[in-house]
């Protein structure tokens, strides 16, 4: 990562360090010290997205419920780093803990690696209790029933860095939730289940807002759209894609594009007046508009707003959060849908797709802006960018509303380029191998109850989801490289007596 992205990022981890006042003013001062000195060799990392700043040594009931109430009120804070230098009473982190809404890691870490083997004496084992403070520490988290992540070794081995890097990631998708908009245009696909849920509960649970406005507001903003602005879309569709000589200025179809571009423009402004970070489509509610958003769609996802097709707005709001948590790594996530396979003995696939809308941040080469026939919507022909996914290690994540609690499940997959060119299929398109195999992972999402829309990301790990989902409160089944079907089934029914108990209701999520 160019630490020029964390260095104009305003977000940050605050770094507090457990101790007490018991070991005196000498002590302390070296506690302070040795805390900025990881503080900055952490912040200092490749792999930690934002910035970790040493905030205080947390040596009293006060001075913890102190640090934690500010960091509940500092909206640039995403979360606390806590570790415990020396030893450090628990009871003392009751009052902090209880009140902070924060996420926070607990990294058992020491400040030096090595033992002086020849020199270690009492006042090097009083100052260096890690394997002691953080024990008691972790007690306390335990007894109070808080979710957090432990990452545990050396905090200058790479290892740990990356792992505070994924939680941090995951506590930053989280932190660009909450009190986030999601714009339904239109509503649901008719009679369609999984793209529906409850909206109440989601605010619960994850902070963000689901708000309906009809196709026809959206229409006003299209139709204030000026001419010139079309022409300079235009112009940078010209630029940045290919089209074929019918679609350039003065062929027979540019028509269509102008339409399509005008589209983009009056959505980008609706958006903007909403203050939206996410919206839905439906291709049954078009009212006002001459096509079905395509290129418009692809576009803003490649700018970082999260979209859901047919009213799915918990994967538009899941595809936001995940641009959010990987915005400087390399690879793209977009909207996707499981949509056909290729079942040849030889090797079972899954060809992923949708009518039009697939981010072009996955794209393999440059994208060709093509306009063609679409079955479905009653509209004129819609514009949409065609490509081919690149290939490389993925992971497909949903989550589903199941009535008493939001679940996710993401499966890792690796997407492999076609066998052979599909010059008749004018849709953007993937193929993937399921881990651990097809029979085992379609099974065991159709076990989970995962939606037929996941979200594809080349650049997030199934470690920042499980994070993101510890973070939220919500259930996560993950099937990877060494998932089973009966080992999934059996997670399933332990999770749903734990999730019964623990949690009954839907706010709870």
């Amino acid at each position: 990562m160019d630490n020029s992205v964390k260095n104009r990022s305003s977000l940050e981890l605050w770094f507090v360090t457990g101790s007490q006042c018991l070991y005196g003013e000498e002590t302390l001062k070296q506690v302070a010290d040795n805390s900025k000195e990881i503080a900055e060799g952490l912040n200092a990392s490749d792999y930690i997205p934002v910035k970790i700043v040493f905030k205080c040594i947390g040596e009293s009931p006060e001075s913890i419920r102190e640090v934690c109430s500010l960091a509940n009120n500092t909206e640039a804070c995403i979360g606390l780093v806590i570790w415990c230098h020396t030893f450090s009473p628990a009871k003392m982190w009751i009052g902090g803990l209880s009140i902070l809404s924060k996420p926070f890691a607990h990294l058992h870490t020491q400040f030096n690696r090595d033992l002086p083997w020849g020199e270690i004496d009492m006042d090097y084992m009083n100052l260096h209790q890690s394997a002691h403070g953080d024990r008691e520490f972790g007690f306390m988290c335990s007894r109070m029933r808080l979710e957090r992540k432990v990452i545990v070794g050396h905090w200058q081995d790479e290892e740990v860095q990356q792992r505070l890097g994924n939680w941090a990631r995951a506590a930053k998708g989280w932190h660009a939730l909450q009190g986030a908009n999601v714009c339904r245009i239109g509503d649901n696909m008719r009679e369609v289940a999984v793209t529906e849920g409850d909206k109440v509960a989601a605010e619960s649970r994850f902070g963000y807002s689901v708000n309906g406005y009809g196709v026809g507001e959206l229409a006003s903003f299209v139709n204030d759209v000026r001419d010139e602005e079309v022409d300079e879309l235009c112009a940078i569709y010209q630029s940045e894609y290919t089209l074929e000589p019918s679609l350039l200025k003065g062929g027979s179809r540019h028509e269509s594009v102008r339409d399509a571009a005008r589209i983009e423009l009056g959505l980008r402004n609706f958006l903007k007046d909403k203050g939206a970070i996410a919206f839905t489509t439906t291709f049954e509610d078009l009212v006002g508009l001459k096509q079905l958003p395509g290129i418009a769609v692809q576009r803003l996802m490649g700018d970082g707003y999260g979209f859901g097709a047919e009213g799915d707005w918990k994967t538009a709001a899941l595809v936001y959060m995940m641009k959010v948590m990987t915005e400087d790594l390399h690879g793209g996530t977009s909207f996707m849908e499981d949509y056909t396979y290729h079942l040849h003995p030889s090797g079972n696939k899954v060809l992923g797709s949708h009518m039009l809308e697939v981010c072009p941040s996955i794209a393999e080469t440059k994208p060709s802006l093509e306009v063609h026939p679409l079955g479905i919507g009653g509209k004129e022909d819609p514009a949409r960018l065609v490509f081919d996914v690149s290939a490389g290690d993925a992971v497909n994540a949903t989550i589903v509303d199941l009535g008493n609690r939001f679940r996710m499940i993401v499966n890792e997959v690796e997407i492999v380029l076609p066998e052979n060119p599909m010059p008749k299929l004018p849709v953007a398109r993937a193929v993937w191998k399921a881990k651990p195999d097809f029979k085992t992972s379609a099974a065991s999402w159709i076990y989970s109850g995962g939606s037929h829309h996941p979200v594809l990301s080349k650049a997030a790990t199934s470690e920042m989801l499980q994070d993101f989902a510890d973070i939220a409160g919500i259930e996560m089944v993950l099937i990877d490289g060494e998932a089973s079907v009966a080992g999934v089934r059996k997670d399933l029914r332990v999770n749903e007596v734990y999730y019964h108990m623990n949690r009954g209701s839907s706010f709870a999520g």
